[in-house]
């Protein structure tokens, strides 16, 4: 199958016939809801409690049949999408999603109108579909998916989701290396410098320096983003502060540690960029 295959969308279809018909073209789908963000996990893959999806970064032995687990619950299994447990959030979805590495391709997604033109003067005509505020283009062939490569421009591919916005226009060409090397210049998550402010009145060993302490709280935060069901901006926003309210002050947090809270912010669909302003604004209203 490849993304050329044209699959229009009827808004008086509703998701789930968009969805089958993706499906049975060789695209795996899931259901987002408001905020173009996946369903959080149901209760018994809360804080992938279950091991995970067997397809994600890291195995587990997941076997639900909900759509937890973002974008590694795509499927193009009809008898997935369409039982009583799927029906069920369809019915509530905001939009359709597809996994571009399932499918594969690779959706260059530009967020605003430099970064359409910019694509125009540097990346080959392929597939085109308009999005609110820029562009999609989708390349046949997979690759690594990165967020905030250049300003205003992500790359969705293997782990991750993209909406779907219609079949577009113009023809799907192979994957250049000119978006390949986009992401081969990036890092995987922006680090922020590791807060190293002393203690006030006068420093010493931090009193929260516990192993146990501090990996139960970089957890609990990594929980609470990943749960996210609604609001998922001030959610992280909310965490860091929380974060950063217990150990901003004390030297504790390390680039691993930030690194992580990124990481799960990033899998919620939120791009490097909202995450470095989350941290700043976070450390703005504590005067860090």
């Amino acid at each position: 199958m490849t993304y050329a295959t044209l699959i229009r969308r009827d808004a008086r279809a509703g998701h789930l016939p968009v969805a089958l018909a993706l499906a049975d073209a060789g695209v795996p789908v899931l259901p987002l809801r408001a905020g173009k963000v996946p369903f959080g996990n149901c209760p018994a893959c809360a804080g992938n409690a279950c091991g995970g999806r067997p397809n994600m970064k890291t195995p587990g032995s997941c076997a639900c049949r909900r759509p937890c687990h973002g974008w590694a619950a795509a499927t193009t299994d009809p008898a997935v999408i369409g039982s009583p447990a799927w029906t069920a959030v369809w019915r509530r979805a905001a939009a359709v999603a597809y996994h571009p590495g399932g499918a594969g391709v690779t959706v260059v997604d530009l967020d605003d109108a430099d970064a359409v033109a910019w694509a125009r003067e540097h990346l080959p005509a392929t597939r085109t579909v308009p999005t609110t505020r820029g562009e999609h283009w989708i390349y046949r062939g997979a690759m690594e998916s990165r967020n905030a490569v250049r300003p205003g421009v992500d790359i969705k591919s293997a782990m991750s989701y993209a909406r779907y916005l219609g079949p577009g226009s113009g023809t799907t060409t192979p994957l250049p290396d000119a978006v390949r090397a986009l992401v081969e210049k990036t890092p995987g998550v922006v680090r922020p410098h590791p807060v190293t402010a002393s203690l006030p009145g006068g420093g010493g060993q931090c009193p929260h320096r516990s192993p146990v302490f501090l990996e139960r709280g970089i957890a609990m935060a990594e929980q609470r983003i990943t749960e996210a069901r609604c609001q998922v901006h001030a959610t992280v926003y909310a965490t860091f502060l929380a974060v950063l309210s217990t150990h901003g002050r004390c030297g504790c947090l390390t680039d691993a540690h930030v690194t992580r809270l990124f990481a799960a912010a990033q899998a919620k669909g939120e791009t490097v960029r909202h995450c470095l302003d989350a941290w700043s604004n976070a450390r703005t209203a504590l005067g860090l």
